[in-house]
Parts: C-alpha cells; sequence; structure tokens
C-alpha cells in the first residue's frame, strides 16, 4: 500500500481543516457561548437558551434532510457534485460573515442566519464526503478519513486560539471579540477550501437528464423502495442514524451544558481548547485501529464509550466532572464519525457513491432532528440539562444493537 498522499488526498483532507473552523467557533464553542449571553440579555434562562439552539440545530438539520437524497443523486451526473459542492460552501461561509455583522440585541436574527449558514455547511458536507470514493481508493479509505477528522481537530485550534488570546489579553473587549471571531471563522473557511475546489473532481461520465429534477425524485424514491437490496448497507445506515445522533447532539450542546451546569465562559473555552488537541491524535489511532482489528470493532469500541459518556453526565455539577466528560468525548469523537463515513464508502456501490452519501447524510440530519429536540424538551421539562445528556443513551444502545446485526 502506498504511504504518500497524492495531491487529491490532500486537498480533500483540507476540507476538513477549513470547515472546521465553522464547526468549534459556530457550533461548539464560540456562538453558543455567545447566543447564551445573548439570551440572558433577551430575558431567557440558560436551560431556555439551551433548548432554542438545539431546536434552531432541528430545524436547520431537518431543512437539509429534505433535499439531501435529491441532491445526491444530482450529484451523481457529470459536472453537478463540484458546482453544488462550491454552492453550498460559498453559500455558507457568506452566512457565517452575516453573524458577524448583527447587534448582540437580536437573538432571534443570530439564530435565524445561524441556521442559514448551517443548511450551507451540512449540505457541502454531503458532496464533500462523497468525494471520498472520488479521490482514493478502497483500502485506503479508513486513512483518508480519519487523517481527515484529524487535521480537522487542528486545524479548528488556530482561529480558537485567536479567538481566546483576542479575550483573554483585552486587545480587544466585550462582544466585538464574538464577532471578530464568527469572521476569523469565515475567512479561515473560505482560504482553505480552494485547494478542493481548485483540485478534486467528481469521477463520472453520465450525462444529465431532461428533467433532472423530476428524474432525481423518483430515482430516490425508487432507491428507498429497494434499499432492502442493499441489507448490509440498509442495516448500517438503521444503525448510523441513532449512534450519530447521539454523537452530533452531544457536540452541539456541549457549550450550553457546561454554562448551564455552573462553567464560567473562560473555563469551558479551555476544556473545549483541550478536547480539539486531544481530538487530533484519536481521529488518527481509531484509523490505526480499523486497520489493526477492522473498522466495525473499532466503532463497537467508540459507542461503548460514548455510552459510558451519557451515564456519567448524570454525575456533573462542578468543573472537575466536566473535564473528565469532555476528554471523553474527545477521545472518541472524530473517530466514530471517520470510520462511519469510511466503512460507509467501503460499502456501497462506486459509481452511485453521491447518492448513497445522499442517503447517508439524510439519516444523519434526520437524527439530528431528534437528538437536539430530545435533549432541549427533558431539558426544560426537568430544568436539568444532565438528564437531557442521559437520555441520549438510547440513541447509542440502539446504534450498537443494529452495527452489530451488519454482516461481516
Amino acid at each position: 500500500m502506498k504511504n504518500k498522499l497524492t495531491k487529491k488526498e490532500i486537498s480533500w483532507i483540507l476540507y476538513d481543516w477549513a470547515n472546521s473552523s465553522f464547526g468549534i467557533i459556530i457550533v461548539t464553542a464560540v456562538l453558543p457561548i455567545y447566543i447564551t449571553n445573548v439570551g440572558s440579555k433577551a430575558g431567557f434562562s440558560n436551560a431556555d437558551t439551551a433548548a432554542f439552539w438545539s431546536y434552531a440545530n432541528s430545524f436547520s438539520s431537518f431543512a437539509v434532510a429534505l433535499v439531501a437524497p435529491i441532491l445526491g443523486i444530482l450529484a451523481d451526473f457529470k459536472g453537478v457534485k463540484k458546482y453544488l459542492f462550491n454552492l453550498f460552501t460559498i453559500g455558507g461561509i457568506l452566512m457565517t460573515f452575516s453573524l458577524s455583522l448583527i447587534p448582540d440585541n437580536k437573538f432571534w436574527w443570530i439564530i435565524t442566519f445561524f441556521m442559514l449558514a448551517n443548511i450551507g455547511y451540512s449540505s457541502a458536507n454531503i458532496f464533500y464526503d462523497s468525494f471520498l470514493t472520488d479521490i482514493t481508493e478502497e483500502k485506503r479509505m479508513d486513512k483518508i478519513s480519519t487523517l481527515g477528522y484529524g487535521f480537522g481537530y487542528a486545524g479548528g485550534l488556530i482561529p480558537f486560539i485567536l479567538f481566546y488570546t483576542m479575550l483573554q489579553t483585552g486587545i480587544i473587549k466585550g462582544n466585538i471579540a464574538y464577532l471578530i471571531a464568527f469572521g476569523i471563522a469565515g475567512i479561515w473557511w473560505l482560504v482553505w477550501s480552494l485547494p478542493i475546489m481548485l483540485n478534486v473532481n467528481a469521477i463520472t461520465k453520465k450525462k444529465i437528464p431532461k428533467h433532472a429534477i423530476s428524474y432525481s425524485i423518483k430515482s430516490a424514491y425508487k432507491t428507498i423502495m429497494h434499499i432492502a437490496e442493499y441489507p448490509k448497507i440498509a442495516i448500517f445506515l438503521l444503525a448510523y442514524f441513532f449512534f450519530i445522533d447521539g454523537v452530533n447532539t452531544i457536540f452541539t450542546v456541549a457549550s450550553p451544558f457546561g454554562l448551564a451546569v455552573g462553567l464560567k465562559s473562560s473555563q469551558l473555552l479551555i476544556v473545549l481548547l483541550v478536547v480539539q488537541i486531544i481530538a487530533f491524535p484519536f481521529s488518527i489511532l481509531y484509523g490505526i485501529m480499523a486497520n489493526k482489528v477492522g473498522t466495525k470493532k473499532t466503532l463497537i469500541t467508540g459507542l461503548l464509550i460514548y455510552i459510558f459518556i451519557t451515564i456519567y453526565s448524570l454525575l456533573i455539577n462542578d468543573i472537575m466532572h466536566f473535564w473528565i466528560l469532555a476528554i471523553l468525548v474527545g477521545t472518541s469523537q472524530g473517530g466514530v464519525q471517520a470510520l462511519s463515513r469510511s466503512y460507509f464508502g467501503q460499502i456501497i456501490p462506486k459509481e452511485r457513491s453521491a447518492e448513497f452519501f445522499g442517503f447517508f447524510n439524510i439519516l444523519g440530519k434526520f437524527s439530528a432532528i431528534v437528538g437536539p429536540f430530545m435533549f432541549g424538551v427533558i431539558a426544560q421539562m426537568s430544568g436539568r440539562v444532565q438528564y437531557g445528556a442521559f437520555s441520549l443513551i438510547i440513541l447509542f444502545i440502539l446504534g450498537l444493537y443494529f452495527l452489530r446485526k451488519v454482516d461481516k
């Protein structure tokens, strides 16, 4: 097996490095803290703001999920995948920039533009994931996918450290530092997206048919109706639907959770910084483990760790407990995400990669509706985010159950 990365592989990996700025600044760390502060000024409790944040993630995911299968089928035609990837990437970047221009007394404006940015980010990822089958061979997919996630976490550190330095040194004070961070996230995403835009193209000769939209809708329906013809894919997608929901929900509610259990913003930022550092080598370690013991066994290990995380979340009442929880998440988050992507890439028909990755992403997005909504409702009803986090255990148990049933 060749060890040297190709130009296409490097360009593909760099997009994980690029959009990681959105993941850490917008989804996980900075915007959630900022929106909590803005929510307090608007008269909302931390639990309510955490719930509204969860709902925003759910609704934007639902919007992507509605069109993902159609976009995936369209992307399997010559020239379309690259066009749609560029379109949604640029759209997401523009909406991210827009967040830096909204005043801090416009709570619902911020929520709305976050949802629009998240739609661009999530939709672009449909095509980015499916490019995996275009840029490398099957036996290298675990390695390339985990390198992507690993360097993604490493790339997210730089814009995050820039923001943290501004905040702690007082170079830029108050909410201006947060607004500048949103601008940095957009610039970082734009600059490091250029290699994939310039060097990666889909490998397909399928011509766009007449009435492409109606054709894609019919094809999506046909694939859904005949998914039983691919039992290995069908069972894995069912498992993925459940466990990735838990993984993504923990990722999106981490900051509101930390603030709700009493952490200060400065403490939370340090914890999230360390999680990014930990996630880099552990994502790559998951790829090494998958090569040694198999992708499925390594995924099962990650899910068992997440089940423990949800149980342990009941005990979180101070910063030390939160540190332990965060470190556990850092060890497994990137590895589970990366190996899910590469395992799916290995079992699907390569000539229909974008179509099947459309379904891969639709399940990820539809599942992302359930988890945040469940967390938000239970946190609001109980007044305790710990119960909301614990409720996610059912998603990991169901995911583990179906994953074990995937035919070897």
